[in-house]
């Protein structure tokens, strides 16, 4: 059993968390700070690059799950294991995708964004340990895919 606490019945107090957290990324962009002017061309360049990268990794995740997507860390039932496509590689493609998504827009538009990003990046470790033992009561080949797959970062996380 996990040490790391259920948050509701379905996990929804992690959702939440996780809303709050990706609106205080987007509110960063009002608090006027902005990178200098002359690094921001490339800065935009290379944050544009990661959000479109997130955003392909996110679509490609949610494909192979299918009707197994939900925003709460508690499977479905009928929702199957899944360790196909991106999940060959990361147990969290998802997250990876929001987190890329989330420091592409702290680059490209908003430097204080990457206060809450790291607060989300915490909160999805969380969430994924959680998820994780859902997984593995559920699932028995889940164990050995957690041990032979990264959580978020191919062959270092």
């Amino acid at each position: 059993m996990s040490r790391i606490p259920d948050l509701g019945r379905r996990g929804g107090g992690w959702v939440f968390l996780q809303s709050i957290l990706f609106v205080a990324v987007a509110a960063m962009r009002l608090t006027g700070v902005r990178w200098p002017h002359a690094d921001r061309a490339y800065l935009l360049a290379a944050g544009l690059a990661l959000v479109v990268a997130g955003i392909a990794l996110f679509a490609a995740a949610r494909v192979v799950l299918g009707r197994a997507f939900t925003p709460f860390p508690r499977p479905r039932e009928n929702g199957g294991f899944r360790d196909g496509g991106p999940y060959r590689v990361v147990r969290h493609p998802i997250y990876a995708a929001v987190l890329l998504i989330a420091v592409g827009y702290a680059l490209a538009r908003a430097p204080l964004a990457f206060v809450p990003t790291a607060l989300l990046a915490i909160v999805f470790d969380l969430k994924a340990r959680r998820e994780e033992a859902w997984l593995a009561e559920r699932y028995p080949e889940y164990d050995g895919y957690r041990r032979r797959t990264s959580r978020f970062l191919p062959f270092l996380y």
